[in-house]
């Protein structure tokens, strides 16, 4: 079924609150005339409230649904509406695996992080001043907050895509991973002088910020955005794979598997397909991936921060 004839039905849905036989009680003109802003009483409970979506919403979603009825009828595959596939919703959570998986990205950060901190304060030896060690806590620390940001706003926008939610989105994972790539070259290249990780990080934190900037408040250009999102990846996963080669750290292997599986995981961003049977498209895949990665990965800054603080405990005798 061509757009048209899913436009004709999203706008006679918004006139009388139906489509193919399903209304919509919180559509504000149904099919019988009568407005639904009854009083207080009339209306569902806010318990009930919180998985409904507004009118034009659920007019896209039920006309979606079935116009891809009539084109699988037909033999046609999916296509995509307003540039997303159509997705299966399950408790009102528009895309259920993409939700899932940030949620355990989210939960496999925040146990990585907790668990590097146990061991740099309570389990590593400490400086007289009570401070760590290891010269790179401070940037995993802010790494592993900057992680959870970004997985959270990543459920919230796969559970209800609006404006607000896909900007917060965006906005964190660009943060994210233009901050990574800071944390890559400040790691790889042991830049452990204050004033030389400033000088480092600044033109990249002003690159991010403005392209954060530009996306929120000029336009939202998602291609350019890949671009961006691409290259910032690219750039990391090169600067981690070449000190890797050349580095003698007892848990190299661990950051080749984080190297190698997220380059593999990377290509799911750029190669989309349709989901299947409504739930598992590129990007919840690419979502899956990434789990077992961040575990691995975690378990790579554990380690080092054990090998570094056992190499400054050496020269320190």
């Amino acid at each position: 079924m061509n757009c048209l004839n899913f436009r004709g039905c999203v706008a006679e849905c918004e006139k009388t609150g139906c489509a193919g036989g399903t209304c919509f009680p919180h559509c504000k003109f149904p099919s019988d005339g009568v407005a639904n802003d009854g009083p207080w009483y009339m209306q569902e409970p806010l318990y009930l409230k919180w998985k409904q979506w507004d009118c034009q919403s659920d007019c896209r979603y039920n006309c979606m649904i079935d116009r891809e009825k009539e084109r699988e009828a037909v033999g046609h595959g999916p296509v995509k509406y307003h540039g997303k596939w159509p997705f299966t919703r399950v408790f009102g959570i528009q895309e259920p695996a993409s939700v899932a998986f940030s949620a355990l990205n989210l939960a496999m950060h925040f146990h990585g992080w907790l668990s590097f901190f146990i061991l740099l304060y309570y389990n590593l030896p400490l400086r007289q001043d009570k401070k760590a060690y290891y010269e790179y806590a401070s940037l995993w620390h802010i790494y592993g907050l900057l992680a959870m940001n970004s997985w959270l706003w990543s459920a919230v926008f796969h559970s209800r895509d609006v404006d607000l939610t896909e900007k917060l989105d965006y906005s964190s994972a660009v943060a994210l991973l233009g901050y990574s790539l800071i944390v890559s070259i400040l790691r790889s290249f042991n830049v452990r002088v204050e004033a030389a990780r400033v000088m480092v990080a600044a033109p990249f934190l002003a690159f991010v910020t403005t392209h954060i900037l530009y996306l929120n408040f000029y336009t939202f250009d998602y291609g350019w955005n890949m671009k961006v999102c691409v290259a910032i990846g690219v750039a990391q996963l090169l600067i981690w794979a070449i000190w890797v080669g050349v580095t003698c750290h007892p848990s190299r292997w661990k950051l080749w598997v984080v190297v190698v599986g997220g380059g593999l995981a990377m290509l799911l961003e750029i190669y989309d397909f349709p989901p299947y049977q409504g739930f598992f498209d590129a990007h919840a895949i690419w979502h899956a991936t990434t789990i077992p990665l961040t575990c691995l990965w975690w378990s790579f800054i554990r380690d080092d921060a054990k090998f570094r603080t056992s190499i400054l405990l050496k020269k320190a005798k």
